[in-house]
């Protein structure tokens, strides 16, 4: 296999000041691709952008939040104002908002439809309006999150707008095919910010910022390492390697990566002339409702102390 260049390409990471977005924007910069850093802080945009230009790479930053069609469209125009074009998004920019169903306000909710799922609509529509005029193809990667496949306690927003961007990915894929334009949507496990409030995950965090290797059982079991370990599938997804793969949903974290599947019927049951409530109460559990499906991020597997 020829390895990987992304010489001449050019990337918008959204959210890449630090952590994961940060990561992917060094990544993509390591294998040649000139990067617009984004970040609400211009501070740590600047010092994103100084980390890769210090590494070799080519890189500018745009200080703004993502959502607004503004935005969106100043994204673009900064990657092309600055090197010519644009052929590599990434949409990696959220906020969390947690609160129960019960607690959760509307602003709560707004704010992080906003910036993941409306953030991820207009970065997408504005670079795929810009790759469609190329004419040379492209690549959306779509940051999702185990939340969004599976749901999660606490996480009403964040769940709903991880489902929709998974769900955006596939139907992206089949109105961009003609275009050449791919489009994936990933599933990052990492220890971060995010992560390091989980208390199963809080004291192996807390060792690796000491320099301690993260044991095998959370690399390869539970898939779960650094930002750095999630990296290598942008590129990849962003390469002629990968010209083939679109509409999928890709986990990676630690030593683990993974094909997600996506929703489908998984059994069935008939009845002549259809069902009443009662005929489906008399019938489910034997039938449709035999093993029913599971919810949440599974714990994790733990060693025993």
């Amino acid at each position: 296999m020829p390895s990987i260049d992304l010489t001449g390409k050019v990337a918008v990471v959204t959210g890449s000041g630090r952590g994961l977005g940060l990561a992917y924007a060094h990544a993509l910069a390591a294998v040649g691709a000139c990067v617009v850093v984004n970040d609400v802080d211009e501070a740590v945009a600047g010092q994103a952008v100084k980390s890769i230009t210090e590494a070799g790479g080519k890189a500018v930053a745009e200080v703004v939040a993502v959502g607004t069609s503004e935005a969106a469209e100043r994204l673009v125009a900064r990657a092309v104002e600055e090197f010519g074009r644009l052929d590599i998004l990434v949409t990696n920019a959220g906020i969390l908002r947690d609160k129960v169903l019960w607690k959760m306000t509307d602003d709560d909710f707004d704010a992080v439809i906003t910036t993941h799922l409306k953030g991820t609509f207009t970065c997408a529509r504005a670079a795929a309006v810009r790759m469609r005029e190329q004419g040379e193809g492209g690549s959306l990667i779509l940051v999702g999150s185990p939340a969004g496949q599976r749901g999660n306690f606490g996480q009403t927003n964040y769940s709903a707008a991880k489902a929709g961007i998974a769900a955006m990915a596939r139907t992206w894929s089949m109105e961009l095919g003609r275009a050449g334009i791919t489009v994936n949507a990933i599933v990052p496990v990492a220890a971060t910010a995010m992560t390091e409030t989980i208390p199963a995950f809080a004291p192996y965090v807390q060792a690796m910022k000491r320099g301690e290797p993260l044991p095998d059982f959370l690399r390869k079991g539970e898939g779960f390492g650094t930002p750095e370990d999630c990296a290598a599938l942008v590129p990849f997804l962003a390469s002629d390697a990968a010209r083939g793969i679109t509409g999928q949903a890709i986990g990676i974290g630690g030593d683990k990566v993974a094909l997600w599947s996506h929703p489908q019927e998984i059994r069935a049951a008939y009845a002549d002339g259809g069902w009443t409530p009662d005929t489906l109460a008399d019938a489910w559990a034997t039938s449709v409702g035999a093993e029913p499906q599971t919810v949440g991020i599974p714990a994790p597997k733990l060693p025993e102390a």
